[in-house]
């Protein structure tokens, strides 16, 4: 199984990214896809999921306002856009995959993770 993400970089506050992941090895079409980050001295946190029929859920409503999380099924290819940046965004952004729901697993228990990809916020 492999995830990689792409579309990290540095973007000023109140700019717009769009990351992707690209996944292989999966049963694409019965696995739940999502989003988590890590910033310096933090621990991973959850963004954002989606299942297999596109039902999506997110982590806060604050984020859910400035985060679409999107997946294509003929593709195998997740996509997180992500707009309104702020400072506070600044962190490496992690494509997961999982058979369960991602909201409801920890971290440290998630199946299948991409290496990550880094999203700097200037203010």
């Amino acid at each position: 199984v492999q995830l990689v993400e792409s579309g990290g970089g540095l973007v000023q506050a109140g700019g717009s990214l769009r990351l992707s992941c690209a996944t292989s090895g999966l049963i694409f079409s019965i696995t739940t896809m999502g989003w988590f980050r890590q910033a310096p001295t933090k621990e991973r946190e959850f963004i954002a999921a989606v299942g297999w029929g596109g039902g999506s859920t997110y982590a806060s409503d604050s984020v859910k306002g400035r985060f679409t999380i999107s997946r294509d099924n003929t593709e195998n290819m997740v996509y997180l856009q992500i707009d309104r940046l702020k400072p506070e965004d600044t962190a490496v952004y992690y494509c997961a995959a999982d058979r369960r729901p991602l909201s409801r697993v920890p971290p440290r228990a998630v199946e299948h993770w991409g290496q990550g990809t880094l999203v700097t916020v200037s203010s």
